[in-house]
């Protein structure tokens, strides 16, 4: 098994890559949807997030509303890391199942947001970094998810310095062109990553 880190900051691209390499045939664990799937109502995780930050971060239906809490943990650094204290031991652990049902020849991908911030950069065999020009990455962003210019730098801030992510990648795609042009690096990617497989 060879196992790949995926990671970028916010906007730089991370899903068109994973998307990619799904469809290459690789096995790919999305810590964003698991990080959906632990604070599914019902859920020891989400009783912990309300626990924590209270009625106000839940919809009317008991799901956890997103922009809420969105709102609390991009303003106030101590806030963020005590959600993260509560999403990130339950997606290592749900990342863990999935990779264990995996063939024993696969190419696991995990795309991790926060992988360098976390510690986990020399936890794989591969680092692979998405990488974006600063202003690309705050246009996308802003687009994608209708932030006014101070709050989609504030998610942007929020992450590790785009110096920290590149010092630690072993393959860097770069994101400044367009959809087809990640591509094209997708399938070069492929290609490596099969031969580096292969050697393992």
């Amino acid at each position: 098994m060879l196992r790949v880190g995926l990671t970028g900051g916010i906007a730089s691209g991370k899903t068109t890559v994973s998307d990619a390499l799904r469809e290459h045939g690789a096995v790919v664990i999305d810590a964003d949807v698991l990080a959906r799937e632990v604070v599914e109502p019902g859920s020891p995780g989400l009783a912990a997030v309300a626990a924590r930050f209270g009625p106000e971060v839940l919809t009317e239906d008991g799901r956890l509303n997103r922009a809420a809490l969105g709102q609390i943990v991009f303003a106030d650094a101590g806030a963020r890391r005590d959600l993260e204290a509560i999403i990130h031991p339950a997606v290592r652990a749900r990342a863990a199942q999935i990779e264990a049902a995996a063939a024993p020849d696969a190419v696991v991908v995990q795309v991790i947001p926060l992988l360098v911030e976390t510690g986990q950069h020399d936890d794989f065999d591969v680092l692979v970094v998405v990488d974006a020009e600063p202003d690309r990455q705050l246009g996308r962003l802003r687009q994608r998810n209708g932030l006014d210019p101070e709050a989609a730098q504030a998610r942007i801030s929020a992450q590790a310095a785009r110096h920290e992510r590149l010092a630690v990648a072993d393959i860097v795609l770069v994101n400044n062109a367009d959809r087809d042009d990640l591509r094209r690096q997708v399938d070069r990617l492929w290609v490596e990553l099969q031969a580096r497989a292969t050697v393992g």
